[in-house]
This record gives C-alpha cells, structure tokens and sequence, in this order.
C-alpha cells in the first residue's frame, strides 16, 4: 500500500492453553477500507478481532491503529467501536439512551448528546424509535441500534462481529446492504467477522481469508473468487470441483483420457501429479464449436434444482469415470432443453482452470 496502514498487524499469535488460535498474523488495512476476515467455525477470525479491540491480549506480535502502537493498551484507549452479533444492547434503556451511552460516559453536553443521537438515528433509518425499548423492536431495528451506538463517539475503527448471522436471510441481505452504503458515506474504516462467504463477496473491499489461525489469502473479492490461492481458499469460497490430473507441458494437463489448455503456464514439470480445479459455474454448453478450446462431449447425469439454476453431473464420453460438476442457469435449460442421459458438447474455459499441487488440502 503506497499510503500507510491505519491498521498494521505484525507477528501476531494468540495462546489458549496448548491451542494455538492464532499464528503469525501480518495484516494491513487501508483508511476507509472495509475488510471481512472470512473462515470457518475455529479458524481464528474472532480471535483476531477481539485481539485487535484489546478484549483479548496477544501474547506476540504488534498491533497500530492510526499510527500509534496500541498493542497493550486496554479497549477504551483504541479508538473503536464495535458492533456483536448478539446487539448487546441494555434492555433497561430506550433507544435514545443505548445510543447516546458512549457520550454520556465522555461527559458530551446534554444538546450535543441528543443532536448526535438525532443525527444517526436518521443515519440508520430509526428517527422515530428513539423513546422505544429495544424488546419493541425488530432484530433488524436492534442491529441498527446497535451499529447508531457503536458509531456514536465517531470511532476510527469500527469493528463488526458476525453482525448479520442472527437475522433471517431477507433482513440480513437488506441490512448489509445498509450497513455497506453506511459505511462508504461515512468513510469509516471497518473490518466485519462472518463465516458466510456470500456477505464477504458482496460487502468487502478486500476478504482475509483464515484457516487453523492462519492468513490463507487476502485479495479482493475478485481476486479471492477467480484466483484462489491454495485448495482451501479455492473449496471453501463458493463451489468447486477438484480432480486429478497429471501435468502434460508448461500450460497443459490431462484428466483421465481428456487433454485440456490451462490459461496461464501451471509451474509444474510434464508427469507431475496436480489437482485441477474449476467452478460448475464456468463450464460452456453454448456456441460450441469443433475448434472450441477444451471442447468434449459429456453425457448429461443427475440434474439438481436449485432455483435460478440446475447442478447437474457430467460423465464424459472419453473418461466417465471423471464426474464434473456444472451450473446451468435456467434459461439455459430451458433455451437448450437439456435432459439426463442426452449427450452434449461442453467446454472448460482455459481461463478458469486453476492447478495446485497434488494431495494437496482442500
């Protein structure tokens, strides 16, 4: 990064008894910039934010926020505010004094108090919620609140701990939305926990993706969803399907009796065992052509609805003891009038094909 982190993360390990949660951490994040750590139950993500709000101390490693070496400072002297998925909201307050808590605890005047309250309770879309309790609201309305209050005292660093995962799927989809417009006007910057990758995608300017306490990938969205790094990365963002293969040449592999073109070189030498890689998604079945690249003929086995899409498993003619695994949209289905048993011409893009090496981790 050309300007320099507001938020720097070196060396970072954290203990618990003989479990190491947490394993030589480097992490840097840019002002303004809204980074998700993604990852399974267990992989550390937690433990990485609670260790940067100072509720857990490291027991190695540094940590900078704005600047300023906070590595043993408390909580309070850390400029955040955070945000849990369980709203942690006092049940004996209204709305207006869960809010307005932050500054009162600063000894903010009483006008400056209520303006400010005024002011985010528009902000999140609750200006007449104020004199309710949070048992009258919704656990969208909470989570709102919830997220007024931690952005009260004007924090740097705004923490969200699986903010959306107790909401059922409509709110939590409205909300991040919210949540992502909310933050870019404000510029505040933010790093949220979840462990569902579609949030991730859809909110992050950037994902940190953990496993076993380990940094497995940082990139963007993009950059994590098209170009996974490791098995793990490439199996746990979306859906992929894994096969053996054996490197033939600098950008070429083959897969039981199928030859195919990789879009970049693979980096391993020709006889080398690999896994390849690929998402059904990414698989053609239109405008198929004699001369298209990685073109061969599968017979059509179990479709699986899913909506806006058909899983469906395909046995190639050459190697059908080769399942792979392909979405088809269901316009596709319809326009093609695809059906189990038929046999149709597919194509792998080369482009998509990703290659790692064998026996390797998903």
């Amino acid at each position: 990064m050309s300007e320099p982190s507001f938020l720097r993360v070196r060396g970072l390990a954290k203990r618990f008894g003989s479990f190491t949660a947490l394993r030589d951490i480097d992490l840097d994040i840019a002002r303004g910039e809204f980074v998700c750590f993604l990852g399974p139950s267990g992989c550390g993500k937690t433990t990485l934010l609670r260790a940067i709000a100072g509720l857990d101390l490291q027991d190695e490693g540094t940590i900078e926020i704005a600047g300023r070496d906070v590595s043993r400072a408390p909580p309070a002297e850390r400029d955040f505010g955070i945000v849990f998925q369980s709203y942690a909201l006092f049940p004996n307050l209204t709305v207006t004094q869960n809010v307005g808590y932050g500054l009162v605890n600063r000894r903010t005047g009483r006008n400056e108090i209520r303006r400010r309250v005024e002011e985010l309770l528009a902000l999140v879309g609750l200006p007449e919620q104020g004199s309710k309790y949070p048992v009258q609201l919704s656990g969208g309305q909470q989570q709102r609140v919830a997220l007024a209050r931690a952005l009260a005292t004007s924090p740097g660093l705004l923490l969200l701990d699986e903010p959306l995962s107790a909401l059922d799927a409509k709110v939590r989809v409205r909300l991040r939305d919210e949540i992502r417009t909310l933050q870019k006007r404000l510029g505040v910057t933010t790093v949220m926990v979840t462990h569902d990758q579609e949030e991730a995608l859809a909110m992050a300017d950037r994902i940190v993706v953990m496993n076993q306490g380990a940094i497995e990938q940082v990139g963007t969205p993009e950059e994590i969803y098209r170009h996974p790094e490791t098995p793990f990365v490439a199996d746990f963002v979306g859906h992929m399907t894994f096969l053996d293969a054996v490197a033939t040449g600098p950008a070429t592999v083959r897969v039981g009796a199928l030859d195919l073109v990789l879009g970049e070189g693979s980096g391993f030498l020709p006889g080398t065992p690999v896994r390849l890689a690929m998402r059904p998604e990414a698989i053609r079945t239109r405008s198929i052509t004699a001369d298209t690249p990685n073109r061969f003929d599968v017979q059509i086995g179990e479709l699986s609805f899913l909506g806006s899409f058909c899983r469906a498993q395909l046995l190639p003619v050459s190697s059908p003891d080769t399942p792979i695994a392909a979405d088809f949209s269901a316009n596709a289905m319809r326009d093609l009038a695809i059906r189990p048993g038929e046999i149709r011409a597919v194509a792998m893009p080369a482009e998509t094909l990703r290659v790692f090496p064998a026996g390797s981790a998903a």
